[in-house]
């Protein structure tokens, strides 16, 4: 498509610098980006450097960039090479980049080609009297109004190879040209003009926008000295209707709301109360109980159903043989199970969440995590290096992935045995330090370490 090539040797100047103004404008350019990327500046700075050479780039130029980024120099000419908006040797006054891409290349875009080739000569070449050069580029946005060209900085679009001649004719000549499509075309419509969303309706308010219209009425009803507009038709019907049917007022509509006061646990502790009541603790229990019983079967539960093998097992009759007995009491209160311990994790999480909650709000925003940890709990004792060498695989803890594996690692924390024996208040650091408190009690961290810990049998 478009060859990417250095000027000759010949072409090329011995150095090249920025003006004091282009040198200061770059400085700015640099400061928007953060220390170490620097490098964003980089087509920025090539641009503006183009610009003051006289619309190319010559090599000292790319080397001048790559200076005052910091970058190698085969960096800031990879940049240089691969964009077109970059032309890599002198160009005329007025620099034609044709797009030769399928939309284009459709409508007519090989005509304007030939057309230049003919009067300009082969692209990459400044003609004789300096005015005009050529290129043909990849695809530059404007497919809906192809064919086009870009001439410098401006787009000239719907062009046929006498159009086209035309133009080049008015710059030449310094007469003012018009930018944008040559036939008219507005909003990327079709080359026909617009034949859908043709109705007067659409744009006069009668249909769409009436709204506007009621609001514009109803403000010069408003004026001192006017007299009311008189609502018919639809805003006549709408005011009827708001009249019969009018909306409630919002709850704070002047007037005071009664809300309930929040009694979660962290309100209690923020207030300095035990962040869970043993009335909590128990009607939890009781729930967890209820759900176990009559909850659907989950994996585990296979103790709980009374399944008919199990009653016949037990010497007791089977579905079939106990329809003549007595269905139980309607109030009787059947037997429950012992409540399960992922309820009590539950409990204790809500309780250390509340208690951490509490203490964190009264350090500062820009505490770290080890300042936030060590207000709520103890740091658990940590070893320099792994035993042997040899870090336990912590991620077989269900809740423990490969980043908190490495967070753990950092804190001393290598093997199984040490988290099994962490207390609560090693617990709560942990957490508070890895910023999410009450997960170790609902991942069951510590009963799973003690787990893997222990010695196989």
């Amino acid at each position: 498509m478009a060859n990417r090539r250095l000027a000759p040797a010949s072409e090329q100047p011995e150095s090249f610098a920025f003006s004091p103004e282009n040198a200061e404008w770059a400085k700015t350019q640099i400061a928007k980006y953060p220390e170490g990327r620097q490098a964003s500046a980089v087509i920025s700075l090539l641009w503006r450097a183009q610009e003051q050479n006289g619309g190319w780039l010559p090599r000292a130029a790319i080397e001048a960039v790559a200076a005052e980024l910091g970058m190698p120099n085969i960096r800031v000419l990879e940049v240089a090479t691969f964009y077109t908006m970059f032309a890599l040797e002198p160009v005329g006054c007025f620099w034609i980049q044709v797009c030769g891409t399928v939309p284009c290349d459709s409508c007519g875009a090989r005509g304007l080609k030939e057309m230049l080739h003919a009067r300009l000569g082969p692209a990459g070449h400044v003609s004789a009297d300096g005015n005009f050069s050529w290129l043909e580029v990849e695809c530059l946005g404007a497919c809906c109004n192809a064919p086009m060209v870009q001439i410098n900085q401006d787009y000239y679009e719907d062009l046929t190879p006498e159009s086209l001649g035309t133009l080049m004719d008015d710059l030449a000549a310094g007469r003012p040209v018009k930018i944008g499509s040559q036939t008219g075309r507005v909003s990327s419509e079709p080359l026909g003009g617009a034949d859908t969303l043709t109705d007067p309706t659409l744009y006069d308010g009668s249909r769409v926008g009436a709204w506007r219209k009621r609001f514009e009425e109803a403000g010069k009803a408003e004026q001192p000295g006017t007299a009311p507009v008189a609502k018919t038709g639809e805003a006549a019907s709408g005011t009827q209707q708001a009249a019969e049917n009018p909306k409630p007022a919002r709850p704070d509509a002047g007037r005071p709301v009664e809300r309930s006061v929040s009694d979660a646990p962290a309100q209690r502790a923020a207030n300095g109360e035990t962040p869970v009541k043993p009335e909590d603790r128990a009607d939890a229990a009781e729930r967890s109980r209820s759900t176990a019983k009559h909850g659907a079967a989950r994996q585990g539960d296979a103790d709980v159903l009374d399944s008919p093998a199990k009653r016949v097992a037990e010497g007791e009759p089977a579905a079939g043989e106990q329809g003549h007995q007595e269905a139980p009491a309607r109030d009787a209160v059947p037997q429950q199970p012992e409540a399960s311990g992922a309820s009590e994790r539950e409990v204790a999480a809500e309780a250390e969440e509340a208690r951490v909650a509490g203490a964190l709000a009264a350090l500062p925003k820009d505490a770290t995590p080890e300042q936030k940890a060590d207000a709520v709990g103890k740091r658990p004792p940590r070893l320099d290096a792994a035993r042997a060498g040899q870090p336990d695989d912590l991620t077989r803890i269900k809740g423990i992935g490969p980043g908190n594996s490495q967070r753990l690692n950092g804190l001393g924390i290598y093997h199984f045995d040490q988290i099994a024996a962490w207390t609560r208040d090693e617990i709560t650091w942990v957490g508070t330090y890895l910023a999410f408190p009450g997960r170790i009690d609902r991942e069951d961290w510590v009963g799973q370490a003690k787990a893997l810990s222990a010695p196989a049998q």
